[in-house]
């Protein structure tokens, strides 16, 4: 009996020895625990998306050439006089690279005029860019340098965007990258969606994605990715009260990554766009006093009046007489309505422009493929 009284407390006092173990042991180690609990909290879905995305965002600088008069008053009277001078302008604007060999998609307006553009990548490595293609109306250039196996961002899909998800605006502003070698980062939501100007000094921007992401001069051409780190837009100008502006009040705008790749696809197939086209039609806006004369139980709409053979209209079997109704599902009424659909849709040189035509008392579908204009 003796002998098991003497276990039982052996065990009791070996049970509590054992449990002031364990709570010494949590003691001890509780500072490093929450120290590592600590660090995990500060990695966001921002913090990843940026890493991921850096070392692919460039800096583009660029160097112009600006002739100008060394005379009283900068009159150009005076060049016979006193000689015609030029100084070198430098500018600076952002970029990302999309291909292992060196393809990097950048706005116009930042290359436009260059007499020489230099990238600088994550780590502060240069390259002399050469310019594979420009299209002005798009605001978009394609450039490329001379690697291999270098890092490139992931495109998403621009349709998917959800007003009210966070996006990271990465980029060059005021030529910072030079000083860090790295792309200076904002955060900030998707404001809107579906942002239509119209032409803006030449450049056609429509669809335009608009972030509170701070946008500034140099930021230009840079991406705005979404949390998954994924471009869903290239970062192209701020608006203010006053009009446009160098300074950001959080009212930024992207091109949507959908619209970038399908006009990049062809200028690095041909350099350019054509833009100039011809429909081989001519038309007559219908109002409400013709489409009684006519008969038409429609109101709106375009009344064709010649066709060219051998055009594209001859071609789609468009005939005198049709009344078009719809361009791409678009009501039309006047010339402004149908080149608004040309405008909206980034239509030129062999795209088709699906057309809704009344005839004869019935409708039809007509696709038209749009032709070069000689």
């Amino acid at each position: 009996m003796i002998l098991i009284e003497i276990m039982k407390k052996v065990s009791i006092i070996f049970g509590i020895l054992i449990g002031a173990a364990l709570v010494l042991t949590q003691f001890r180690y509780a500072p490093a625990t929450l120290q590592e609990q600590l660090t995990t909290s500060r990695e966001t879905a921002i913090t990843q998306a940026i890493q991921k995305v850096s070392p692919a965002v460039v800096g583009v600088n660029v160097t112009k050439i600006q002739r100008y008069t060394s005379g009283p008053f900068n009159d150009p009277f005076f060049e016979y006089f006193f000689g015609r001078q030029y100084e070198k302008v430098p500018s600076v604007g952002s970029g990302f690279i999309v291909s292992e060999d060196g393809y990097i998609y950048t706005n116009y307006h930042v290359v436009d005029g260059a007499d020489e553009i230099v990238i600088t990548t994550a780590g502060g490595e240069r390259y002399d860019a050469e310019i594979i293609g420009l299209d002005r109306i798009t605001d978009l250039a394609l450039l490329k340098i001379d690697v291999d196996n270098t890092p490139t961002l992931e495109l998403g899909n621009s349709d998917d965007v959800i007003i009210g998800e966070w996006v990271v605006a990465l980029g060059n502003p005021f030529g910072l990258f030079d000083v860090s070698f790295q792309p200076t980062a904002t955060a900030g939501i998707v404001s809107g969606v579906d942002m239509d100007f119209g032409l803006q000094e030449g450049k056609n921007y429509q669809d335009m994605i608009q972030t509170d992401a701070s946008i500034n001069s140099g930021n230009s051409g840079g991406p705005l990715v979404n949390a998954d780190g994924e471009v869903i837009g290239i970062n192209t100008f701020i608006f203010t009260g006053g009009g446009y502006s160098q300074g950001s009040v959080g009212v930024g705008f992207a091109i949507p990554i959908n619209r970038v790749v399908q006009i990049m696809a062809e200028l690095e197939e041909k350099g350019e766009i054509n833009w100039r086209f011809t429909t081989g039609f001519s038309f007559q806006e219908i109002d409400r006093d013709l489409a009684r004369a006519l008969d038409l139980p429609i109101n709106g709409g375009l009344l064709v009046k010649s066709v060219e053979r051998g055009k594209p209209a001859a071609r789609a079997g468009l005939q005198v007489g049709d009344v078009i109704i719809e361009a791409e599902g678009v009501q039309l009424r006047s010339e402004h309505d149908i080149r608004g659909v040309v405008e909206q849709n980034y239509l030129h040189v062999g795209d088709t422009m699906n057309l809704t035509v009344w005839r004869k008392g019935e409708k039809m579908e007509i696709e038209l493929t749009l032709g070069a204009d000689s």
